[in-house]
């Protein structure tokens, strides 16, 4: 444990600003004793200061595996104050409760891994998709288990029609280094990537690869929906050898929308229905409709469709929970786009 902070050393683990002059390291894992920091040189334990505790506070604004944070004199240091996120990827928590939940803070790329097999659900892609947009950072689909499916370039076909041109899409086998050499540009020295997909897809075997050796468990998945078990147990961030940062998290059985989607990954669709003749179309069979007349021609997928209407109407539930609880708290923001700064490699 360094007592003063080395820039370069904090720039291999991801840090973009100048030199701090205060105590920074980067938040790696989260405990329930505490936290576990890193300043570029060494990992150590750091724990919350008291006003990180209080029962009321948004858990949005705790530390979060990916935070750089200032720490004070003391040993063990205490965690004093997180500084500004460049990125932040949410979710929005499981239950009835409003409540954002943070998976990853700092990063250039989310890799999205789906496995070519029973996991494959396009409509789930465009969930993760949706959870990206304004967070950022820059999506990137990865198609695992390439080596294991006859059916793998078809599937991959129909996925990239699907998905904007701006979205990279990749199939790879998560155990073949050589595989992997595709990922190089979004694994340059000092970027950050976080690993997300269901447990089963594949991202402790892609974590084990990248890596070198094998750090992270992984398990065999059920024949009847290729899904596993979570061998990830909690969220935490490695250095791989070539000087990127690579954060894995455990498998998601469920995707809630935060009600700050952009909707961009559908504005296609969108400005199709502003063409309908009637401006209350429901889109259901009425004349004129621009909508239903694309699907019968084979323009729009009839199932692509259906998924943005069941994504729309769970933005908006989400996006009036969302402002009525920050009426409560008196607060005047009003839901909509993430701030963050775009990584690189994003499209205009």
């Amino acid at each position: 444990m360094s007592p003063v902070t080395d820039i370069d050393a904090l720039r291999s683990i991801g840090w973009r600003e100048g030199a701090p002059e205060v105590r920074v390291a980067r938040v790696v894992a989260q405990h329930r004793a505490g936290y576990e920091v890193h300043d570029g040189h060494d990992v150590f334990a750091a724990q919350p200061d008291g006003h990180f505790l209080k029962r009321r506070m948004d858990p949005a604004e705790r530390p979060a595996v990916g935070d750089f944070v200032l720490l004070d004199t003391s040993e063990p240091p205490v965690i004093v104050r997180i500084l500004p996120r460049r990125s932040t990827l949410t979710r929005a928590a499981a239950g009835e409760r409003y409540a954002r939940q943070l998976i990853a803070t700092n990063i250039d790329y989310v890799l999205v891994l789906t496995g070519l097999d029973g996991d494959f659900n396009p409509r789930r892609i465009e969930r993760y998709l949706l959870l990206i947009e304004g967070s950022g950072a820059q999506p990137v689909v990865l198609l695992t288990k390439a080596d294991r499916f006859e059916d793998a370039e078809a599937r991959f076909a129909t996925l990239r029609e699907r998905l904007p041109e701006r979205t990279p899409v990749h199939a790879i086998n998560a155990k073949d280094a050589n595989s992997l050499q595709v990922l190089g540009h979004y694994l340059q020295p000092g970027d950050t990537v976080v690993l997300v997909g269901s447990s089963g897809a594949g991202k402790s075997t892609l974590t084990n690869t990248l890596l070198g050796e094998k750090r992270m468990a992984t398990g065999a998945v059920r024949g009847n929906d290729s899904r596993g078990r979570h061998t990830t147990t909690h969220r935490a961030l490695l250095q791989l050898p070539g000087g990127a940062c690579l954060i894995d998290t455990p498998g998601m059985r469920e995707l809630k929308l935060t009600g700050e989607e952009s909707l961009d990954l559908v504005a296609d669709i969108e400005e199709l229905a502003l063409r309908c003749r009637f401006a209350d179309c429901a889109h259901e069979g009425e004349p004129g409709c621009a909508v239903q007349s694309a699907i019968a021609a084979g323009e729009l997928d009839a199932e692509r469709w259906r998924n943005y209407v069941k994504l729309k109407s769970e933005r908006e539930t989400q996006a009036a929970t969302l402002e009525a609880r920050l009426k409560r708290q008196g607060h005047a923001k009003t839901p909509g786009r993430r701030s963050g700064t775009r990584g690189r490699g994003d499209a205009d």
